[in-house]
């Protein structure tokens, strides 16, 4: 199996990203956590994102905050997908600052994006991309939607029961 990258621009975006890293952990899909910055270690990031297929990778995470440009700077150097998660910040705007910066990438280099600090979905998608050639992962995904759906009948029985007339 291909193994999830994840860098985040920041160790300070951990809180938010250990939620993608348990996520794959649960579906035992295997990753690596590395701490880059497009601005204070440009070549470092290059570097990884220049190699990470040679390496075994299939997908990269990429969360970052504020300027938000680590996942646009890792996926000029890749052709495989990069995911980004844009962090929320106290700075300005609660996140929008880097939603707007990681979704508006130029045509030619796509970065797919998820919710401000939407790392389950990050890992989810990255997921749902390595399934698309491994039918075991693919199962685990219909196996949680399965549940996923249980989960919000009972919810709704529950609620109808109590509610409903």
């Amino acid at each position: 199996m291909k193994k999830v990258a994840i860098i985040m621009g920041s160790i300070s975006d951990m809180p938010v990203v250990e939620k993608a890293i348990k996520t794959l952990q649960e579906f035992g899909v295997p990753h690596e956590v590395h701490v880059y910055s497009a601005h204070r270690t440009p070549e470092e990031a290059h570097a990884f994102s220049a190699s990470a297929r040679e390496n075994g990778f299939g997908v990269i995470i990429a969360a970052a905050g504020m300027a938000a440009h680590l996942a646009g700077s890792l996926a000029a150097n890749t052709t495989l997908p990069v995911i980004g998660i844009p962090m929320k910040s106290t700075t300005f705007a609660n996140g929008i600052d880097a939603l707007l910066s990681t979704v508006q990438m130029p045509s030619g280099i796509p970065v797919a994006t998820v919710a401000v600090d939407g790392a389950v979905n990050a890992a989810l998608l990255s997921i749902e991309i390595l399934a698309v050639a491994d039918d075991e992962l693919a199962g685990k995904l219909a196996a949680k939607r399965a549940a996923d759906t249980k989960k919000v009948l009972a919810a709704n029985a529950e609620a109808e029961a109590k509610y409903n007339c």
